[in-house]
């Protein structure tokens, strides 16, 4: 599941690029703030000690005339397209990649619109797909990503939207996968373990515990759907008696002899 993506999430194939490693354009950006000239915001920030404001970007310079001129999408002295893609707004020069702009996220997306949606209380773009089927968080995508700690409403690179409603970018999420499967904020789990769930009570049922652990019992959480149970203690794991899931933390002291009960 994931969201629309922030601008640009890497180059293609075809044509020779133009620009910088981030976007292929033809000019460069002059910034508000130093009046250095860029080709894009983000080799501007990798090389200041200051962000430039891309809303507030007022003119370019052609990279074939260099010609400075206010930002629009078409050079007026030799009549070179800056980019297939222009806004207005973010004066963000692109290839073509069917984005747009949207308003309620206050930045250009990767398209096309037809296939995404804008979430109000998430407060971010996704696809289609998830519409009425994804758990809502107010302004989701206004948090940083749990395991890098970098913004993701802007970030170039897709996000991914857990099952808990949280946000990782893809790439954190799949870095993610090869050491757990819980969402780092809440413990949920993070894909649909199911199948993983029956190959479990498998192995349980089929390797006893030693015989004074057999009739001990212990109190535990579930973190899938938090519900608490009395279950027979096994080192391998041990099940939720209500959603049947294996993501559980022991919830309280020492286990007790069943034949207490």
């Amino acid at each position: 599941m994931a969201t629309a993506e922030s601008e640009d999430a890497g180059g293609g194939q075809g044509r020779a690029r133009r620009g910088c490693e981030h976007y292929d354009r033809g000019c460069s950006l002059k910034a508000p703030c130093c009046g250095k000239l860029y080709i894009c915001r983000l080799c501007h920030d990798n090389n200041e000690d200051h962000p430039l404001d891309r809303f507030k970007v007022k003119e370019v310079q052609c990279t074939k005339c260099g010609k400075v001129q206010n930002a629009q999408q078409t050079c007026e002295e030799c009549s070179t397209v800056f980019g297939e893609y222009y806004c207005d707004i973010c004066h963000l020069f692109d290839k073509d990649k069917k984005q747009y702009h949207c308003e309620k996220c206050g930045i250009c997306r990767i398209g096309p619109k037809e296939e995404f949606f804008h979430c109000l209380k998430c407060n971010l773009c996704l696809s289609l797909s998830l519409q009425g089927h994804h758990k809502c968080i107010e302004n989701v995508s206004r948090q940083n990503c749990p395991i890098c700690l970098e913004d993701i409403h802007t970030s170039r690179v897709v996000a991914h939207v857990l099952p808990c409603g949280h946000l990782l970018h893809r790439t954190c999420y799949e870095e993610m996968l090869k050491e757990g499967y819980r969402c780092p904020l809440c413990m949920h789990s993070a894909l649909d373990m199911t199948r993983y769930w029956r190959q479990l009570d498998n192995e349980v049922a089929q390797t006893p515990m030693p015989t004074e652990y057999q009739n001990m019992t212990v109190e535990i959480l579930c973190n899938d759907c938090s519900a608490r149970s009395t279950v027979q203690f096994h080192i391998l794991g041990m099940k939720c008696k209500s959603c049947e899931s294996y993501n559980t933390a022991q919830d309280g002291g020492c286990g007790i002899p069943l034949e207490q009960q």
